[in-house]
């Protein structure tokens, strides 16, 4: 009996799950083919490589915790819109903006929401561009909207974020006042590797031209 309410309990999140896990599929299924389209018919990729996840239920509700909501199936619909997340790593800011320009162009992909923390960063540095996203998931039972988040930076932001995030773990969110200021020291060190490396590019383009 208690193993019968606890899957009657949990077929509602595992619903949610699945329905994120077909959309991060089809996304999936069009970057790669984007992907193996610049790899093999143009002269240069804007896209370096590609991650996918799914938040687990654990991590949905304690989100909705520190929301100050229920953790119910219907908050996690109607609140938290990174349950699935893409992330896609580029190797300068100009090509995340022309990342940016083909998704929009997929006429079944929604951008629901922009958000630049590139030309806005955080306060502590954070450097990424977020779009939310609305892709709809064909089912037996008809079809599901599903939101989607999309991250997409350059591989420096990604390894200053990636350091950040264990830093921001290890410490719970409370990492001393001088670990914060290195990080946003470093922060800029990465947003200025970022600009020199396209400008040397972009030099190499002009070389090439003449």
């Amino acid at each position: 009996m208690y193993e019968t309410l606890m899957k009657e309990e949990m077929k509602p999140w595992r619903d949610l799950l699945l329905v994120h896990k077909f959309a991060v599929d089809e996304i999936q299924t069009k970057l790669s083919i984007l992907d193996e389209e610049f790899r093999n018919i143009h002269d240069y990729n804007p896209i370096e490589h590609i991650r996918y996840r799914v938040k687990k239920p654990n991590s949905i509700t304690e989100k909705l915790e520190r929301l100050g909501l229920e953790p119910t199936v219907e908050n996690a619909k109607n609140h938290i819109f990174d349950i699935a997340g893409i992330r896609i790593i580029c190797t300068f800011i100009a090509d995340i903006y022309s990342v940016v320009e083909l998704l929009s162009k997929q006429h079944d992909l929604k951008i629901v929401a922009i958000k630049d923390y590139i030309k806005n960063p955080k306060a502590n540095g954070y450097k990424s561009l977020h779009l939310h996203v609305e892709y709809p998931v064909f089912l037996s039972s008809g079809t599901v909207p599903t939101r989607v988040e999309i991250q997409i930076r350059t591989i420096a932001m990604d390894f200053w974020a990636s350091i950040e995030h264990k830093i921001y773990y290890k410490y719970r969110e409370k990492a001393p006042t001088s670990i914060q200021k290195q990080l946003k020291e470093c922060a800029e060190l990465i947003s200025d590797l970022d600009d020199r490396m396209y400008e040397l590019k972009q030099s190499i383009n002009d070389l090439d031209l003449n």
